[in-house]
């Protein structure tokens, strides 16, 4: 048996069938790319008979890609196919997907056809396709609730035939491991029975799985069909598709990568493939930002979550060597930045080592003094605590007497219903030069309040604009959020800022208040003293620091 496990990719086909997806031929071309750019070795671009939007996203992906091949699929009759051969003649390595299904529930009720007469349709089918590529695939749908030994003749048949790929979805996600292990099993020594195993063991001829995810086993049962002798797995990015989607295509590469060794004792060789894995989350967050679906935070190898670590343990335990909580490294899958994520769970190796990889060293009693302040104002406060709140808290302990500026009043409107837009009118004091007023409008009340602020301190609030700042006065807002500590109408109001300067330099600002507006206020101010005294103060200090350290 060959170890080369071919990875045929249907996003563009049974993930565009997702409820509320539909995708732009220019979508599809970029997706295409990207999934060339990852190295799948199919991309079954879609359905061309469908419509004749299907039939152009088709025909540009066959002419856009060069490095893959290219499937149309169709139905087992001669219109689909000679629909998708126009549609993929252009591709480099064109192939035709045909399929029937091959279940009594299917044939009693959807195709009103006999058993006799779907085996001479797929048989006919896969002769019609022949004549215009030797790449040809035979689906039988629902061959996991099919007959086995009708879908053995089937099977037998469409390979004499010449179908070179024959598929075996589990279409309705109805199967589980071990039957579907059974299953492959059974249909290999029907190989064997029909004088066509050598050229199955030769790679000549290919079993491929296509396994829908109803109970959750879609990526379980793909893998049990690599063990039984298939090579080639049909899945989509994120594992978006049909119902509860398709075997998701990230974690069948990385479950071959990582358990290398699980499969080569098995079976006396390693099941390879030849994605890049690297390029495995950059192609999930556009597939992610072209389809509108969101990848779950708790999601497998893509999740946001899925190489973070909150608890203290778990940190402490990462930070001395990643292999105690991690069975692979981020970057292999396209992965950058810290896995540390600081939250309420977190201990202090957790926060001495985000403040070193930040440029602080501290003492060991000044680390704890910043532990004891981080877990006082923060770390039951926030629920996803950015750095630079941390780094704040650090601003606070050592420079807080020299902040310049405190809200000294304002007022800020709020209107529902009427022609006129919040107004905001505050009153800065500035240590250094006295007080400062300024009045504006805004399309809300926090944003008018904010743009009041920046503009009695001299500054150009920027909002989230997608320019960067580019002058000193120049200030983009990176996040804002406000949560509720407690529940009911009397709940204190915190509100986070994240800002940043023309420098790139990001500071954060955190403000209670049983007013959210004023919340709002005090966060905003918060973080531009943090950020002025960051400016004149900040690198002194991190010396300073360093060097008690080091004594």
């Amino acid at each position: 048996m060959i170890s080369r496990v071919y990875i045929f990719d249907t996003t563009l086909r049974d993930g565009e069938q997702s409820p509320g997806v539909s995708l732009t031929v220019e979508d599809k071309k970029e997706i295409a790319r990207a999934l060339e750019r990852l190295q799948v070795d199919v991309i079954e671009a879609g359905f061309p008979v469908a419509s004749p939007g299907d039939f152009e996203g088709v025909k540009a992906i066959a002419e856009t890609v060069r490095d893959v091949q290219v499937a149309a699929l169709a139905r087992a009759n001669e219109k689909d196919i000679d629909t998708a051969w126009e549609a993929i003649k252009n591709a480099a390595a064109p192939r035709i997907h045909t399929f029937i299904a091959t279940s009594d529930i299917h044939l009693q009720y959807k195709l009103r056809k006999t058993r006799e007469q779907v085996l001479e349709l797929a048989v006919q089918a896969v002769k019609h396709a022949k004549k215009y590529t030797p790449f040809v695939e035979f689906s039988a749908e629902d061959a996991t609730r099919s007959n086995w030994d009708y879908l053995a003749q089937v099977v037998v048949e469409v390979i004499k035939a010449g179908a070179v790929t024959v598929n075996i979805p589990d279409t309705v996600g109805y199967t589980v491991p071990q039957e579907y292990y059974e299953l492959i099993s059974y249909l290999v020594e029907a190989l064997k029975q029909a004088d066509l195993y050598d050229r199955f063991a030769s790679g000549e001829v290919c079993f491929s799985v296509h396994c829908h995810n109803d109970l959750g086993l879609a990526v379980a049962n793909s893998l049990s069909a690599l063990l039984a002798g298939a090579r080639q797995v049909e899945c989509t990015i994120n594992g978006i598709g049909e119902r509860a989607g398709n075997a998701a295509l990230e974690e069948i590469v990385m479950a071959l990568k990582i358990r290398r060794d699980f499969f080569e004792k098995t079976l006396g060789t390693p099941l390879e493939t030849r994605i890049d894995t690297t390029q495995i989350v950059p192609t999930s967050q556009l597939v992610s930002k072209l389809t509108g679906m969101m990848v779950q935070p708790n999601k497998a190898i893509v999740g946001a979550n899925a190489f973070a670590h909150e608890s203290g343990i778990h940190q402490h335990g990462v930070i001395m060597h990643r292999g105690t909580y991690e069975i692979m490294d981020p970057k292999e899958v396209g992965w950058t930045g810290s896995a540390i994520v600081l939250g309420k769970h977190s201990g202090r190796h957790a926060v001495k080592f985000k403040l070193e990889s930040r440029g602080w060293k501290l003492s060991p009693e000044d680390l704890a003094k910043i532990f004891e302040r981080f877990r006082q104002e923060i770390k039951d406060v926030l629920r996803t605590v950015h750095d630079e709140y941390l780094e704040g808290v650090v601003l606070d302990e050592f420079l807080e007497e020299q902040y310049r500026y405190k809200v000294r009043a304002a007022y800020v409107s709020s209107l529902y219903g009427a022609p006129l837009k919040p107004l905001a009118q505050v009153e800065i004091l500035d240590q250094e030069k006295d007080t400062r007023t300024a009045f504006t409008v805004g399309v809300g009340s926090i944003d008018a309040a904010f743009k009041a602020i920046a503009k009695a301190l001299g500054y150009n609030f920027m909002g989230t604009a997608e320019n960067k700042p580019s002058t000193e006065k120049d200030l983009r807002l990176i996040d804002f959020h406000i949560d509720a500590v407690g529940k009911g109408t009397e709940s204190l109001g915190v509100c986070g800022v994240v800002l940043e300067d023309y420098q790139g330099k990001r500071v954060a600002g955190l403000g209670k208040d049983y007013d959210i507006v004023a919340a709002g206020l005090k966060a905003l101010v918060n973080a531009l003293n943090r950020l002025e005294a960051y400016r004149t103060k900040g690198e002194e200090l991190k010396a300073e620091l360093a060097k008690k350290a080091v004594t």
